[in-house]
């Protein structure tokens, strides 16, 4: 991983480049793709599905952090399998993060191959993934609409965000923490010049959340010097005085919580996700079953098993961390994630707009009619917006 938050843009920008070649390479003009897409999306037909009720769609404007996500019944929806089984490669930058867990049982559970799926999950960054995901060498990525995915579609390649995977639970601190200077509240905080420690830095997703947590305190995303470091790092700078702020995910900021010479600032909002399932033109234009297949698995792997709070289930939460790979304890340390499949209005246009404020796009904004498309998991839960 770089050292320094200089070496990032330059990767966004070489990925934005091979999207675009992927994009020139492909056997129809862009327009044309998109119109085949929006064709073969408006022309199927959405009916209802047992077991998915109401309770299935929530409204796509609310942004409150205590909405009830999306839910059908235990096992819904139901599998339909395909006529032919379909091999299908997911991306993803980890195996054992819990925001993977989803994913991870379905495979164990064997809700995908309930569709007629074999379904492998792939380690790839999400820099190494695009390109494959723009040619159709990997069909979909478990990630986030970062602002190298924004450069691949201006560039005009088809890859849209398909469906959600978490917001964070009540209780949850992951996020911007500061290092208090002697006397100093957390109110008091200025953000300005503050040296930031991230291990994901530019062109991230978590651009949007820190933006507003920066500006309640004098900052800014341009206004801020960032200092990239490696997982195991970032806490240890922001103790030893390396760095005066530092965004901390689960469940490292167990490690300053509570302690007075720290402060949470905020983190993801409640209640919206921003990342999941993003798809390429092997589920989006080539083979649109298979692609609401393997959001239908996704789903019902959801409603099954993280449909609550998972965590207070223990022999669950111990099959889970076997199944992850991690320490049990650790697992436990933070609050259950909100799973969610649903996408919200506007957020990619609040994520462009955070990417614009870092300098790492360049353009007028996109439409979400190009980032986001909604209609497979409507199809999947039988509820159309």
């Amino acid at each position: 991983m770089r050292r320094r938050f200089r070496g990032l843009v330059p990767t966004v920008l070489v990925t934005a480049a091979l999207l675009a070649s992927a994009a020139c390479s492909s056997s129809q003009p862009d327009d044309a793709a998109d119109a085949q897409a929006g064709a073969q999306g408006t022309t199927r037909a959405i009916r209802p599905v047992e077991g998915c009720t109401t309770a299935a769609r929530t409204d796509p404007a609310d942004l409150s952090p205590t909405r009830t996500p999306a839910r059908c019944r235990t096992g819904s929806p139901a599998p339909s399998p395909l006529t032919e089984r379909r091999r299908l490669t997911i991306a993803t930058g980890t195996l054992s993060a819990e925001y993977v867990a989803p994913l991870q049982v379905a495979l164990d559970k064997g809700e995908f191959a309930r569709e007629g799926l074999d379904v492998a999950l792939k380690v790839l960054p999400t820099p190494d993934a695009l390109p494959l995901l723009a040619k159709g060498d990997v069909d979909a990525l478990w990630a986030a609409p970062e602002a190298a995915v924004m450069n691949g579609v201006r560039g005009g390649f088809d890859i849209r965000w398909v469906a959600g995977n978490f917001s964070p639970g009540p209780g949850s601190k992951s996020g911007l923490w500061v290092r208090l200077k002697d006397g100093e509240q957390a109110d008091d905080v200025s953000m300005a010049s503050s040296r930031l420690g991230t291990m994901i830095g530019k062109g991230s997703v978590i651009a949007y959340p820190m933006e507003k947590a920066l500006e309640e305190h004098g900052g800014a995303l341009d206004r801020i010097q960032y200092q990239q470091l490696g997982s195991a790092d970032v806490l240890t700078a922001l103790q030893n005085g390396g760095v005066d702020s530092a965004w901390l995910l689960d469940p490292v900021w167990r490690k300053v919580d509570g302690d007075p010479s720290y402060a949470f600032l905020g983190g993801q909002p409640q209640g919206e996700p921003l990342g999941g399932l993003l798809y390429g033109p092997s589920l989006l234009n080539d083979d649109m079953d298979a692609g609401v297949a393997l959001v239908r698995a996704y789903i019902r792997t959801v409603n099954t098993y993280f449909a609550a709070d998972y965590k207070t289930d223990e022999a669950f939460v111990t099959y889970l961390a076997k199944l992850l790979k991690i320490d049990e304890a650790i697992l436990k340390s933070t609050p259950s994630l909100r799973m969610d499949w649903e996408i919200r209005s506007g957020t990619t246009d609040r994520l462009q707009a955070a990417y614009q404020a870092q300098g790492v796009t360049d353009g007028d904004p996109l439409p979400e009619s190009r980032t986001v498309n909604r209609r497979l998991y409507e199809e999947a839960v039988g509820r159309s917006g």
